[in-house]
């Protein structure tokens, strides 16, 4: 018979959590990494009377503990394996892209199915990107590289980014993974005739792995998009400590604020700005300062909120010379501002103003080329459109979300579409016109492969 669990139940009697509370938690966790759980209280009373839980499980139930602690708590403290040293950015970027790219190729679960880290959100802002550059510049080997491979990984970056756009996070990630480890990192290894080529194949690179960052959370692999992030943060690091780094915080932000974890949002968000200010055009500080504003929103700073709102329409006012290039691949920066205003006046609950920000949005993107980001505004639009109870207007909206999710690979558009499902199938029951066909395609969309 095994041993009682004492280290898991004193970290539970700690957070003071029911073991109902604690699975939950669990499932949520899970779900974030790509793994659908069906935890109950009575596995929670199970691991505790020293059962084993399986796969990744331990991971999880230390993130879930960490959200509840408002501290880290590691599968090390709760009797559940080995953390190591905790989450920390890899003392050699290129050796960690390697890795990572490894795992990707693979296929290996840990890492695909592993969940995003709380604890992690804050990691950039203590870290100390000099000592890494020392290490990096101290490494380099022979080797010429000049500004035609630099202009290549630009160029194929921006078609493995044009492709996710209008196919979702899924199409090419193999890819650009291939790409960014096969052929990128061996290049950052060489010599470079000056600092600035350097700094522009760093850059370059930092681009193409905040892409698969970013491609990684939209099929909803939450803890290989972190990661992704860590290492384009520091890769960025070494191009441009002030701009392009300040972008990556702007991606960790986002990924963070997106899953509901408002925890170092105003610090992440806050530091890009003070990185950038004076240092990027007023178009990418707007963008800045609009991801500013939503973490204000989601912390609840409703007047900080409000006026890092105004300051993003003032920077938006008038040309400043070309977006940078890091920025550049959002899309259209006034589209851009106004999806995530949206979404902000969302989180305060102004669903009138923010159903003219998300049309703003729409009128501003092109739905050929930006067919995913067309389509969940479709659906933010339609959500506000709801919420102020024209139900006919919603079940249209949602219609049209639909018919451009059909062809995406891409897990945030099929959890739009399960919401859009549930909607559909409540309205129907209250005989909203057009709801039970919503429902029916919805259903028809979720049991096709993605």
């Amino acid at each position: 018979m095994p041993e009682p669990n004492t280290q898991l139940a004193a970290v539970i009697a700690e957070a003071g959590i029911t073991y109902n509370a604690l699975a939950c938690t669990v499932r949520i966790v899970a779900a974030e990494a790509g793994e659908r759980l069906s935890t109950r209280a009575s596995a929670v009373a199970y691991w505790v009377a020293g059962g084993t839980p399986s796969g990744q499980t331990p991971s999880y139930i230390a993130e879930a503990l960490t959200r509840r602690m408002k501290r880290t708590v590691t599968v090390d403290e709760i009797g559940l394996g080995s953390a190591g040293t905790g989450p920390v950015l890899a003392a050699d970027p290129l050796a960690a892209v390697a890795d990572l790219g490894r795992f990707v190729l693979l296929r290996r679960r840990d890492f695909l199915h592993s969940a995003f880290a709380t604890a992690a959100v804050a990691l950039p802002l203590a870290y100390d990107h000099e000592a890494v550059a020392a290490t990096l510049h101290a490494a380099a080997r022979k080797g010429a590289v000049g500004a035609g491979e630099i202009t290549t990984i630009r160029d194929l970056t921006e078609m493995f980014r044009a492709a996710d756009d209008k196919l979702g996070g899924g199409h090419g990630l193999t890819t650009a993974t291939v790409y960014l480890t096969d052929t990128v990192v061996p290049l950052l290894k060489a010599r470079f005739p000056d600092e600035k080529q350097r700094r522009q194949a760093y850059a370059a690179a930092a681009q193409l792995a905040c892409l698969i960052g970013w491609k990684h959370h939209d099929l909803s692999r939450e803890g290989a998009a972190q990661r992704y992030y860590q290492v384009g943060y520091q890769l960025a690091c070494e191009a441009d400590p002030n701009g392009h780094a300040a972008w990556m915080l702007r991606a960790m932000t986002h990924q963070a604020l997106d899953l509901g974890h408002p925890d170092s949002c105003v610090d992440l968000s806050e530091e890009a700005l003070r990185r950038a200010a004076g240092k990027v055009d007023r178009h990418t500080q707007a963008l800045l300062l609009v991801t500013c504003a939503r973490a204000y929103g989601a912390a609840g700073l409703t007047a900080q909120a409000a006026s890092a709102l105004l300051r993003a329409e003032q920077a938006l006012d008038g040309e400043d010379g070309p977006v940078a290039s890091y920025a550049a691949g959002s899309g259209p920066v006034a589209a851009t501002v106004a999806s995530h205003t949206g979404k902000t006046l969302t989180a305060m609950r102004d669903h009138k103003a923010a159903e003219h920000h998300y049309r703003s949005a729409l009128s501003g993107r092109s739905p050929s080329s930006y067919q995913r980001g067309h389509a969940l505004t479709l659906a933010n639009l339609a959500k506000s459109v709801a919420a102020q109870r024209r139900h006919e207007e919603a079940v249209h909206l949602w219609r049209q979300c639909i018919t451009l999710m059909e062809s995406l690979d891409s897990n945030r558009s099929r959890q739009e579409v399960n919401a859009i499902r549930d909607a559909a199938a409540s309205y129907a029951r209250r005989g909203i016109p057009g709801a039970t066909g919503l429902a029916q395609r919805a259903n028809h969309l979720l049991r096709t492969p993605a």
